[in-house]
């Protein structure tokens, strides 16, 4: 599997900040590209950092900029310039950041960040625990984050506290937050990128309704959440083997089950098309961030999976499928990458030529992903750019 993106945005930045080390491997993508870039852009005082499409760089990169006493214009592409940055422009401000927006990018920020109490919701992003996270070791103080709501998606924030104490960086959890001291210093190491358990999910899927598959290159025993979907094939009744670096996975008669995707939001795309094979009903709840991704993924799996025939019906924070019969048809990519890597898996089942619009948005998170497809008997005939 590639190297987890979510990890090398964490990682690349903790060397940035500890003036060196290496990173890698890291995969070619737009996303990683955004990071690494804006880390030029901040080492070359650039008065302008373009995040492309990627919300965790843009989510992460703000407050660092801010600790650094930046004065910055961020701007965006796609969706990018739509999704919430509404607790930065609130907390910003209250640390001495000047912030200039209409409530999403462009943004521009002045003025160097302070410490102090930052209260925030748990359930809206964890991207901000983390950019703050990754931020307030630098400043001069000790800074408390406080959640006024439950933390979702945790694992995420359990990576980056992770991949801090690599750094010689330490975070200590609270009972509603997490609390950092200030005037720390993160240190230069090279850190090695381990396998992407999001991309995997798509593949563990695949195998588990059409045929025998191998991954390999994955870590049990990380703190990657989509890990879980693992766990949750096997409550689908999926044969999955762990071993110590491959996961395996046997074609297997799926039933219905009940799913919290609170923690493993990225993971709907996929587990819905594994849903979708499924016999009797499956619910996906917890969900509700998906809306404000690169598409309302609620929407567009929906959406895409009822014209293959499928019986879904949307929740405010998630769906609920119900097994019948599908066929191919015409798709909707929703220039969403995770929707498009789904929605070919899902066809690799179905009689006929399935046609899937906006293939390139691949190349955000991961380009060779229709050759690995190929590679293990899928059949994609990729008409786009690469």
């Amino acid at each position: 599997m590639p190297p987890s993106k979510s990890a090398a945005h964490r990682a690349l930045i903790c060397s940035f900040l500890a003036g060196g080390g290496n990173v890698s491997p890291i995969i070619q993508s737009k996303d990683m590209t955004a990071t690494t870039c804006a880390i030029k852009a901040l080492i070359n005082n650039e008065n302008e950092i373009n995040c492309i499409e990627s919300g965790s760089t843009l989510r992460f990169i703000i407050p660092v900029a801010a600790a650094l006493g930046k004065s910055v214009t961020f701007v965006g592409e796609g969706k990018l310039p739509e999704r919430p940055i509404g607790d930065y422009l609130r907390l910003l401000p209250e640390h001495n950041v000047e912030c200039v927006s209409n409530g999403g990018l462009p943004l521009t920020i002045s003025g160097r960040l302070t410490a102090g109490k930052f209260e925030l919701a748990g359930d809206v992003s964890s991207q901000y625990i983390t950019g703050l996270l990754l931020a307030l070791p630098l400043l001069d103080g000790d800074s408390e984050i406080v959640l006024t709501t439950k933390l979702e998606s945790k694992p995420y924030v359990d990576m980056t506290i992770k991949v801090m104490a690599h750094y010689g960086v330490s975070v200590r959890q609270t009972e509603n937050g997490y609390f950092v001291k200030g005037n720390q210093q993160y240190k230069k190491r090279d850190y090695v990128v381990e396998g992407d358990w999001s991309q995997a999910a798509f593949f563990l899927v695949g195998g588990a309704l059409f045929g025998d598959v191998t991954l390999t290159g994955l870590d049990i025993n990380s703190t990657q959440g989509d890990k879980a979907v693992v766990d949750v094939l096997r409550r689908f009744g999926a044969d999955i083997k762990v071993g110590e670096n491959t996961v395996s996975v046997k074609k297997s008669s799926l039933k219905g089950c009940e799913i919290d995707a609170t923690d493993i939001p990225d993971m709907v795309p996929a587990l819905a098309v594994a849903g979708a094979f499924a016999s009797g009903t499956t619910v996906i709840k917890g969900a509700s961030r998906l809306r404000f991704k690169e598409s309302d993924r609620i929407e567009s799996v929906c959406f895409n999976l009822n014209e293959l025939g499928a019986d879904v019906t949307q929740t405010d924070d998630g769906m609920i499928i119900r097994s019948r019969t599908l066929h191919s048809a015409e798709l909707k990519g929703f220039n969403d990458h995770r929707i498009v890597m789904s929605m070919s898996v899902c066809a690799s089942g179905l009689d006929g030529v399935t046609i899937i619009d906006d293939a390139q948005s691949i190349n955000k998170s991961y380009p060779d992903f229709f050759d690995d497809f190929n590679s293990i008997g899928g059949n994609a005939n990729v008409l786009c750019d690469r």
